[in-house]
């Protein structure tokens, strides 16, 4: 979606920041902030075989991601130069029952659970072939907590450090609702293709099990079946 509207990307994901980072500058510089920031910075390209960390080249891919980028830097800046209590996290693909159904992992577990109600024949996809570490909203957000609990701000890479394809992720899901040979349902649009592909994210966060003592508790197969499960309900299932 940001390739197609760029400039309300950068209002919400950059300018909006730097507005309420100059607002706690001037009325509230006690205040602790977050800023989200995402896995896409880094753009999949030339990844680590252990995965990238913060130490690794920014290289984002799409609108959303260059304006990320400006949040993030943003962020840094701030806490350089006033001292402020604000803080980071390079977020890997993170995902919930609750995920919006334009997120690939939803719109799949979703589609599959409408096709085994039968009120769907297809799930029209773009590429199966890229690489997200995708890991359980929830457990993601006890490290944003552990983070803003600290006295001293500081950056983090968030991730499970294991990645799968998104035809990974389709089997998976066709498998969970019991539906096989998923090929005959998904069929394919060019529509669904970006400009500029980022082939392959994982992430290493090591730094926050050392420094937070935070892992991730959800697998992807057990995150799948709790997103699948969720879909399945909201038909009846």
């Amino acid at each position: 979606m940001s390739f197609s509207n760029p400039v309300m990307t950068f209002e919400v994901n950059a300018t909006a920041v730097v507005n309420m980072l100059s607002a706690i500058k001037t009325h509230s510089p006690k205040t602790r902030f977050y800023q989200a920031s995402t896995s896409e910075l880094f753009g999949g390209i030339d990844c680590p075989k252990t995965g990238y960390t913060l130490e690794n080249k920014l290289h984002p891919r799409s609108p959303y991601g260059v304006a990320k980028l400006a949040a993030h830097w943003a962020v840094v800046n701030f806490r350089e130069a006033y001292g402020l209590k604000c803080s980071s996290s390079l977020l890997f693909n993170h995902e919930s029952e609750r995920r919006g159904l334009d997120f690939i992992s939803r719109k799949v577990t979703n589609g599959v659970a409408r096709i085994k109600a039968g009120l769907d024949k297809n799930i029209v996809m773009g590429n199966l072939d890229a690489y997200r570490d995708w890991g359980y909203a929830p457990d993601y957000m006890k490290m944003v907590a552990l983070m803003l609990e600290q006295e001293q701000p500081d950056d983090f890479v968030i991730a499970t450090g294991k990645t799968h394809t998104v035809r990974d992720l389709v089997i998976l899901a066709f498998n969970l609702a019991g539906i096989p040979n998923w090929e005959e349902y998904v069929l394919y649009d060019e529509a669904f293709m970006r400009p500029s592909e980022v082939p392959y994210l994982l992430g290493d966060a090591s730094k926050a099990k050392e420094k937070l003592g935070w892992v991730p508790e959800t697998s992807f197969e057990q995150l799948i079946e709790l997103m699948l499960v969720a879909d399945l309900k909201r038909y009846g299932l």
